[in-house]
């Protein structure tokens, strides 16, 4: 598997480059940098060609990745009986595109462990929000390529609290490039908070509480964020290469069009001040 194509969008935009020593794991359209301390990826990154997508059904059971040992990614034992989700990282149908033989083999691809992590299980308008960034990027893109890449991962915490050998993030991030008019390349990033909506004191008693009973740590709903590239290249401190210079929200005019996130949210992160928490696709800015 020769994973993801540096050059896929012909301008380009390479892996990500993580602070620390990850595991590169090639598949099959994307490729995933497995952190083997926090046993999760720090970065996936896929190309998508919107072009020759196929519409295969959801068919793969979960496995480990034996390239890399079992205690370097977290399997099924932080799942099991109880109500977290595999978040897929590299989202299902992205890498799905191509011939038979090749769709196929991408499908059962983003079912290996490293490309999944815990999150909440529960449905809601803003994790469908979330699922569907690919899409409204895509179609807005589709008008110049039909291409884009889509870079996603975890934010890793210090304070990230710890369940079953595993620290349970609670901000992920997307980072989305395509090229656009006069074959310049264009990037828009995104964050998703599940940290439930409590200052830092009742936070602290009820996440010691549930880990004491063996429970999971408590998440809050899905709220999802258009951010600046450069805000997620400094949570994470991954060089994001040539995207934060690309981020459509780097104009003078730009405002996003969503609205100011919670005070909670603005005090445990101040970046968010600038932010823009959007709760539909009508509110996501792609000048």
């Amino acid at each position: 598997m020769t994973g993801y194509d540096a050059d896929f969008l012909g301008l380009g935009v390479p892996l990500p480059v993580p602070p620390g020593e990850v595991r590169v794991l090639h598949y099959t359209h994307f490729s995933v940098l497995l952190d083997p301390v926090r046993r999760l990826a720090a970065a996936t990154v896929c190309a998508v060609d919107g072009a020759a997508l196929l519409a295969l059904p959801r068919s793969g059971r979960w496995r480990l990745d034996d390239r890399v040992a079992a205690g370097e990614q977290a399997g099924a034992e932080l799942y099991a009986r109880n109500p977290l989700d595999r978040g897929h990282l590299v989202r299902r149908l992205d890498p799905v595109w191509g011939d038979a033989e090749t769709a196929a083999r991408a499908n059962r691809d983003t079912f290996r462990y490293p490309n999944a992590a815990p999150q909440v299980n529960r449905f809601n308008q803003s994790k469908e929000l979330w699922n569907g960034l690919e899409d409204h990027v895509l179609a807005y893109a589709a008008a110049y390529d039909h291409r884009i890449v889509v870079q996603t991962g975890p934010v890793f915490g210090a304070d990230d609290p710890p369940y079953r050998g595993v620290r349970i993030p609670r901000l992920f991030w997307k980072v989305v490039a395509w090229v656009g008019p006069g074959d310049v390349l264009r990037s828009t990033a995104f964050v998703l908070d599940q940290t439930p909506q409590l200052d830092d004191a009742r936070l602290s008693e009820i996440t010691a509480q549930a880990l004491a009973r063996d429970d999971i740590p408590p998440l809050g709903p899905f709220r999802t964020y258009q951010v600046p590239v450069p805000d997620v290249a400094a949570l994470t401190r991954l060089d994001l290469g040539p995207l934060p210079r690309a981020d459509v929200l780097a104009g003078p005019h730009v405002t996003p069009a969503g609205s100011r996130p919670t005070d909670i949210t603005v005090q445990r992160l101040p970046r968010a001040r600038a932010w823009s928490e959007i709760r539909t696709p009508a509110e996501i800015t792609l000048p």
